[in-house]
């Protein structure tokens, strides 16, 4: 019995071990790569991208917007176990146009500016992730937000309907929805 607890702690090592040898490395963002909730081309849109690696499958699923993936992270309907998540580094990107192909990081080890004025590459709010907390804190500065980790992002934060840009306001919208609707029953009395 006094060989019990070695024997655990063995197992828990080796459970360990295999852990870190099947966490795929992240895969460099090529023109190939399409959006897995727009599958439109990733190089054609601004702002960070993130990779997200599911069990038993060989190539990421890419996304967009970092938003996208850690909501994708979040739901309960996605049916394989998450191995790894990568989202871009913005401080080494060369450009909001251009967040770079191989510079990921993990997304647990970055630093995320939440509630900035930046909008990801479907227009909508975006997590801007960045390995140094000095980064994110500068990035923050100057375009808003604050910084979080992934942990503390709110659910809100990333899986919220997006209202649309549409150039009308809401009033207006109604407006027009109630026409369209009176118009509509005038002609079923005709």
């Amino acid at each position: 019995m006094k060989w019990l607890p070695f024997l655990f702690l063995l197992l828990a090592l080796a459970a360990c071990k295999e852990e870190v040898a099947t966490r795929p490395d992240p895969v460099p963002l090529t023109a190939e790569a399409t959006g897995h909730y727009c599958q439109m081309d990733l190089l054609e849109h601004p702002g960070p991208k993130a990779q997200v690696h599911l069990e038993g499958l060989d190539h990421p699923l890419f996304f967009s917007q970092v938003r996208d993936a850690i909501a994708y992270q979040r739901m309960p309907e996605q049916s394989h176990a998450i191995t790894a998540i990568y989202v871009n580094d913005m401080a080494a990107a060369a450009s909001w146009d251009q967040p770079g192909a191989e510079n990921w990081i993990d997304a647990t080890s970055a630093h995320y500016v939440v509630g900035s004025t930046a909008t990801g590459g479907m227009d909508a709010p975006e997590l801007v992730p960045f390995l140094d907390a000095k980064d994110a804190a500068a990035f923050a500065d100057t375009r808003g937000g604050h910084v979080l980790r992934l942990a503390e992002v709110a659910d809100i934060d990333v899986l919220s309907a997006v209202p649309i840009a549409t150039g009308i306001s809401d009033r207006a919208e109604d407006e027009d929805f109630e026409a369209r609707l009176k118009h509509l029953s005038r002609e079923r009395q005709n």
